[in-house]
């Protein structure tokens, strides 16, 4: 099957959520819970349509009255009178405790509350269950599709992402406790904790979503969490290329780039999908290879079977049993892996992995934090640094040119559209400078439409890279014209 063909088939699998939010309009809007329920929003191509808010529930948050408060307070300690010995049961799963808590709640507020309406019996059982079991007031806007980020300021101030823009929601914690007790259960189940000895955590939920929070005395104004959802359906190239992220070119080169088993760093900001491309790239990776795969909290979503997946960990309150992403790159050698994938660089790792990719470990991918392909090989010799071996500077530099083949830089610009803007060669070295080379360049010089949507795309620049030779060591067929070339060499 051609390429094509696999990306035509791979569309019937597209997620709901896009991968790109329209501008935003304004950057930060007031949310109200009496906002009707169908509200006015853009869609990936800038048209305005009608959608469901997905806000409804907020009315759940108004306060209840004093009768529903107190039957709300009585159900939650009858709730954990039946069944808290169970809540921690290893043999009971998520599905089974759930159906076993609503199914006692169901009895215990029609004891307690005949005389509510089936809403209100409805509502009790909703919250009374999701401060029991799963995450209070933010379980509603985890369960929302559309709603890429959660950021809670505090128990009072919730905001969210949803289409690019930010959103504060009528949603909101009882009190700081309550929201003490919701981070504690997220950290607490990867293995982690926060107090006021370690007040700050990454941590992940069960479906791979990042979380970071941070607690008083560190963070003044009451606890910080934040929650950057990962779609349940992992994105495809096929995805990447209709939101205008890449087009089918590029998906082509980076394809056989993956295939060829050339060393590639993904570089940009924070939240310009660097993660998401990553996943994509290593779905690239043929199904017969060994994969290991090196994350600070797991995120990555591989489809593939014979992935060994290894996450960092934290040290322990005695400050002992500390596990580094380094000691882990190291261990990794030794697993006879065929791909080694970082999450991210962002350390001494980063000489390992640069030693990796000499030593024989072809096709290794990570991420780095950058602001342009030259920027990515600058922070990649600060990171080598970090590892403490007094390295010279040409010595590092020369590590870098051996081992990365190809640079991949992906920027969200300011129409909110996240775009890879380059895919550069990393040729070698000139004097004690490292040579680059674009294969891709994104054309901002096309400028913006009457909506403030960039006009230009990434387009090859019309010079075949030096690794286009290994494709055809490698039978690796692909079309000089993807580098915008009629012949065969430039």
């Amino acid at each position: 099957m051609s390429l094509s063909d696999r990306l035509q088939a791979a569309r019937l699998r597209r997620p709901e959520v896009p991968l790109l939010p329209p501008p935003p309009e304004p950057l930060v809007a007031e949310f109200h819970s009496s906002a009707p329920a169908t509200t006015a929003v853009r869609d990936l191509r800038g048209t305005t349509t009608l959608a469901d808010s997905h806000f409804e529930l907020d009315d759940l948050n108004d306060p209840l009255p004093p009768a529903v408060e107190a039957v709300r307070v009585a159900a939650t300690e009858a709730l954990y009178d039946r069944i808290g010995n169970r809540l921690n049961d290893t043999s009971l799963s998520e599905s089974q405790l759930d159906e076993l808590a609503r199914g006692e709640l169901a009895t215990i507020i029609a004891e307690l509350a005949g005389m509510l309406t089936d809403e209100q019996r409805a509502r009790l059982i909703t919250e009374v269950a999701d401060d029991t079991l799963g995450f209070g007031p933010l379980q509603r806007l985890l369960d929302d599709p559309t709603i890429s980020e959660i950021m809670v300021n505090g128990p009072d101030h919730i905001y969210v992402e949803r289409d690019g823009k930010l959103l504060r929601t009528g949603t909101a914690f009882r009190s700081e406790d309550k929201l003490r007790r919701v981070i504690e259960r997220i950290v607490s189940r990867v293995g982690r904790r926060i107090d006021e000895s370690s007040p700050m955590v990454d941590a992940r939920l069960p479906d791979g979503s990042r979380v970071n929070a941070i607690i008083p005395p560190l963070a003044v104004g009451g606890s910080s969490l934040t929650i950057r959802k990962f779609a349940n359906d992992p994105y495809l190239a096929s995805d990447l290329v209709e939101f205008g992220t890449l087009n089918e070119e590029m998906v082509e080169l980076l394809y056989a780039c993956v295939n060829a088993k050339l060393n590639v760093i993904i570089s940009g900001g924070t939240g310009t999908g660097k993660t998401t491309l990553l996943n994509v790239l290593s779905s690239f990776i043929p199904s017969n290879e060994r994969i290991v795969t090196i994350e600070d909290a797991v995120e990555l979503q591989l489809q593939q079977d014979h992935v060994v997946r290894l996450e960092s960990r934290p040290a322990n309150i005695e400050g002992r049993g500390e596990i580094t992403i380094r000691d882990l790159v190291r261990n990794a050698l030794r697993m006879r892996p065929d791909r080694i994938v970082v999450g991210e660089c962002r350390g001494g790792e980063s000489l390992d992995m640069l030693q990796a990719m000499n030593t024989g470990h072809d096709g290794s991918l990570s991420t780095v934090h950058a602001n342009s392909p030259r920027d990515a090989v600058a922070r990649l010799e600060t990171l080598v640094l970090m590892a403490g071996m007094d390295l010279p500077l040409r010595a590092v530099r020369e590590q870098i040119a051996s081992a990365v083949d190809v640079i991949i830089h992906v920027s969200r610009l300011r129409d909110g559209t996240r775009r890879v803007t380059h895919i550069t060669e990393v040729l070698g070295m000139e004097g004690d400078t490292v040579t680059l080379q674009d294969a891709f360049a994104f054309d901002f010089a096309a400028g913006v439409d009457s909506f403030g949507h960039f006009l230009g795309k990434a387009r090859p620049t019309g010079v075949r890279p030096r690794f286009a030779e290994r494709f055809e060591e490698l039978g690796i067929a692909l079309d000089p014209r993807v580098f915008g070339l009629d012949g065969i060499h430039s």
